[in-house]
């Protein structure tokens, strides 16, 4: 468990009419009361990621990599299971190597492979305390229980402190329990040494109080994605066809399944929806599953496949809504703010962070997780008009402006490394 002990912060918890509560921390001057120190030297912190895929928590870090640095922090990322996001690390470092000393905005990161070969791979220890020594970081960043334990044994041989990123509960990531409950182990062992918490909502933060976690220790920082709208051809009408279109990488705790039921049943209902799925499937035996469903619905006509985008901006822009009917295990979803940003309404479900970014009726729609006919009923009041939309997208694009910022997520991270490193100066 991370100590209960204080280090001479002053924590406050502030909330205002249109932004969740948050936990921000303060560190002032002597004498001086609740303002922020001016930073000007250059802190280094290493991301220490899986990088198998490109979600939502990868898109979270692509985001820090790529904002810190106007707060005078250089990001860099350590993936230990290169995959989809090492590969574009490699590829973004690599187009945009003239504009690393530019304007930086697509420049994500430096990128060190330290693939481990199971969980129990003690060698990548040594590997990823090599980078940390190298490469002069002050401070490690995990992001999954597998690269908490790394950090955490890391830290221990190196005296480096390190942060954990909390983006969904490990008790409930996904529908193995066994793999749940490993997870859940492993991350709560890793922690003992772990300097401070960053959560993504407020209701992760109070689980991990729940758990036993010191309050003073977890800071909530809200994800956020780039305020980027882009241009709409066409607007949806009452009585018109409407697509509602899901992003995510799919597997079973995302709901494709109960989102099929929906969509098979608002057509029983006389509405003409199309959905548009945007994501690549996490297993080839879930494709099958989810193919079979289709086939025994007959509504292949009714839906159109993507796969995998670096475009999501692009493909909000051909929605008249956006769907995430998750089952659990959501902190604040990456894609429900990019949605809000692009001014497209959501229609989700009430499951954990959700509901801190979607108000009912008014950003969007709320349904009741694992419930299609409740699902099917949002849907069916959007695309009636039983709530305008133009209104509901230009609510979810003002929220998302005034809370939801990449900026803002960026800022509220610097701060939270540099009281971490000046109490480990401290110590």
């Amino acid at each position: 468990m991370i100590p209960t002990h204080t280090d001479s912060f002053a924590h406050t918890l502030t909330a205002d009419e249109d932004c969740p509560a948050t936990v921000r921390m303060f560190a002032p001057p002597a004498g001086v009361a609740d303002c922020e120190v001016q930073v000007t030297q250059t802190l280094r912190v290493l991301h220490v990621v899986n990088g198998e895929h490109f979600s939502g928590a990868e898109r979270v870090q692509s985001h820090l990599g790529r904002c810190l640095p106007e707060h005078n922090v250089t990001a860099d990322f350590a993936c230990v299971k290169p995959g989809r996001f090492a590969e574009m690390l490699e590829q973004r470092d690599k187009d945009n190597a003239s504009d690393i000393h530019g304007t930086g905005e697509a420049y994500w990161g430096e990128c060190h492979r330290v693939p481990m070969r199971g969980r129990a791979d003690l060698f990548a220890v040594k590997r990823l305390a090599d980078v940390v020594h190298d490469g002069g970081y002050e401070v490690m960043h995990a992001h999954t229980p597998r690269t908490a334990m790394l950090a955490a044994l890391v830290s221990r041989k190196t005296g480096v402190p390190w942060i954990y990123h909390v983006h969904s509960p490990a008790a409930r990531d996904c529908e193995r329990m066994l793999s749940n409950r490993i997870n859940a182990w492993i991350e709560r062992k890793s922690l003992s040494n772990c300097s401070h918490l960053i959560c993504v909502s407020n209701s992760l933060r109070e689980d991990l109080i729940r758990q036993g976690f010191a309050p003073d220790k977890i800071t909530v920082v809200h994800n956020g994605v780039p305020a980027i709208r882009p241009a709409r051809e066409v607007r949806p009408e009452v009585g018109g066809r409407w697509t509602i279109g899901m992003i995510a990488l799919m597997r079973n705790r995302k709901g494709l399944e109960v989102v099929l039921d929906a969509l098979s049943e608002v057509h029983h209902r006389g509405l003409d929806v199309v959905l548009r799925c945007i994501g690549p499937f996490e297993t080839e035996a879930y494709r099958q599953k989810i193919d079979d469903q289709i086939e025994e619905l007959q509504i292949g006509d009714q839906i159109e496949w993507v796969g995998f985008t670096d475009d999501v901006p692009a493909e909000l822009a051909r929605l008249d809504a956006m769907v995430l009917p998750s089952l659990f295990g959501e902190g604040l979803p990456m894609v429900v703010l990019e949605a809000m940003a692009a001014a497209v309404p959501v229609i989700a479900t009430r499951v954990e962070g959700t509901p801190e970014a979607i108000t009912h009726g008014v950003e969007g729609l709320l349904a009741e997780p694992r419930d299609a006919m409740s699902l099917a009923d949002q849907i069916e009041a959007l695309v009636t008009g039983v709530h305008d939309w133009n209104t509901m997208a230009e609510a979810a694009a003002d929220r998302h402006g005034a809370c939801f910022s990449d900026h803002a997520m960026a800022k509220q991270t610097a701060d939270v490394y540099r009281r971490v490193v000046d109490a480990a100066l401290r110590s």
